[in-house]
This record gives C-alpha cells, structure tokens and sequence, in this order.
C-alpha cells in the first residue's frame, strides 16, 4: 500500500517517481501565493526531484513555508541581490539538475506541468521552451498572458518577446555560459526575459513556443498596482533597446521606434474607447521607456 504524507493542504505519495529536473521559483515574501504555487507544484505527478524557492524577501514565514514541502524536495535558496533576473539565475545556479523548469510564484501549475516540461525537453534538446499562461480572475487585471493554441518554431525569430519566464523549460548550462539573465535589469526594469530570449536568438539557439506546457497566472494587483507595473515593464524595455544598440545593434531602432508608436496607439484607444489605464500594458510606455533608455545608456555604457 502507498503510503502518503501531507504538504500544506496537500497529500501526495511518499513512492512517487521523481523526474531528473529542478523546479525554480522566484519570489519576494508574498507568502499567500507562493503557498499556492507550492502546492500546484508538489501536486504534480510524477514529481520534481527538486523545487527551488528562490527568496529576496528575507521573511522567516516564507523559510517556514518551504519548510513545509521539504517533504516534496523543496528548499528556500536566499537570493541577496533585487530584481527577478537575480533571482532566476541564483536559482539556476544552485540547481542540482541541468534541466530546469522555471514558474513565478503568482502562477500555479496543472498536475502534468512537470510531465509535460520533461517530455518536451527531450523531444527539443538543448532548446529553450515557452508555453501558454493564462489568465485567473479579471483577464484584464493579469500581465504577461498568452493563450495561442498553436505551435511555434521560434528559432529564425529576431525580436525577444517571444519567452514567458514564468512559464520556460531551459538548460541550466547553456543558459549560465550565455551570461544568464542580465542582473543589471533590477526591480524597476522588468524586461530582463526579453533580452535574455534576444541574446538566446542571436546565438543561433533554438526555442520553441508549446501549447500543451500550460500554467495559470493569478490576478491579485490592484489597478494602481498594475498601472506602476506596466511603466516597469516599459523601463526595461528602454534598458534592453539601449543596452544593445550601445553594442551597435541598429535593429534596436527600429523596435525602439515600434514600442513608441505602441505607446501613441495606446493614447487614441483611451481617448476614443474610453479604456481605463490598468486594462492596457501600453499605457506605460510613453511614462517607461525613455527614462529606462536613458539610465541604461548611461549603465551600459560601462561596458566600453
């Protein structure tokens, strides 16, 4: 008979198979959550043979909390730097399996994530692989979303807004000889993913975008909440543009020049829709992104 034991709200079977692959999850004290993610995450079957939580926060209820699935081979590696990109590459360097899934700590994941991740890696070895986050709650209130039902090779693409981090299966060695996340885009220039996936593509790696690799991204911001995030979100975007146009990539013009016009379509849409500034990430723009160009020209400017 199988014998069980109970994480959180969770029972799950002590002889259980466990898949050669680390779960990374970033997270900045935002226990009620994270706890969720856990779960979701422990629940799957088979399991992971690791799950990081990857905490900047310090809280002792998040170390307690962990504690809490050490059953399911969860520990809390503290992260002592800012920013999400610091986060996922303390994550991957302590992670004891070159494979690695990596999930935000506002997203939950379906029975099979773990699975499906394991399958898929093999079947595109060596490549990096997004998949599908979808909206829990108000769709407007929840960033970063895509719920295409199609396959994609994205390996030709140029521009870096194809990888999902809170959704990406990716090999911890290739990623860490890249350079891994750049840890200069701190908590105010949330792009760090898109300039990974651009540098990702550059090299000539191969990613992929795969339905069936499904999670559910929580809403639980509030619009002001959202409206700040999304002027974030158009800071990095100016680090990233600067940073490799400083390397005298010219193409950085042209994304920079279509991010703007975004931002002015976004002006109309309020105008003459009426819609309210936290439904629409590209609100953010126009307040973002030149002050994010400018500090990351000035930053990176430092690499000579």
């Amino acid at each position: 008979m199988t014998s069980r034991a109970r994480l959180g709200s969770v029972w799950f079977a002590l002889d259980d198979a466990r898949l050669p692959l680390t779960v990374v999850i970033p997270t900045i004290g935002r226990s009620t959550v994270l706890r969720d993610c856990l779960e979701a995450v422990a629940s799957c079957r088979p399991a992971a043979a690791e799950i990081l939580v990857v905490d900047q926060s310090h809280d002792p209820a998040v170390a307690a909390l962990v504690e809490e699935f050490a059953g399911a081979c969860a520990r809390l590696v503290p992260s002592h730097g800012r920013g999400v990109a610091r986060g996922r590459n303390d994550g991957l360097r302590a992670a004891g399996y070159d494979l690695v899934l990596g999930v935000d700590d506002d997203c939950t994941v379906s029975p099979d994530w773990v699975a499906t991740g394991y399958r898929l890696a093999g079947i595109r070895e060596g490549a990096l692989i997004t998949g599908r986050v979808l909206p829990a709650g108000d769709p407007r209130a929840v960033p970063s979303t895509i719920e295409d039902p199609t396959p994609r090779d994205l390996t030709h693409e140029r521009w870096g807004a194809f990888l999902f981090s809170n959704n990406m299966v990716l090999p911890r060695d290739a990623a860490l000889e890249l350079g891994g996340f750049d840890e200069r885009f701190g908590p105010d220039e949330v792009a760090e993913d898109n300039e990974f996936c651009y540098r990702w593509l550059q090299a000539g790696k191969r990613l992929f975008y795969e339905p069936e690799l499904a999670v559910t991204h929580h809403d639980w911001r509030a619009p002001e909440e959202l409206e700040r995030l999304y002027v974030r979100y158009a800071r990095g975007e100016g680090y990233f543009y600067s940073k490799h146009l400083r390397r005298g990539d010219l193409r950085m013009l042209l994304y920079l020049a279509r991010t703007l016009a975004a931002g002015a379509r976004s002006l109309l849409s309020a105008a003459f829709k009426r819609r309210e500034a936290w439904t629409d990430s590209r609100r953010g723009i126009l307040r973002g992104l030149p002050g994010g160009f400018v500090d990351g020209w000035r930053v990176f400017g430092e690499d000579g």
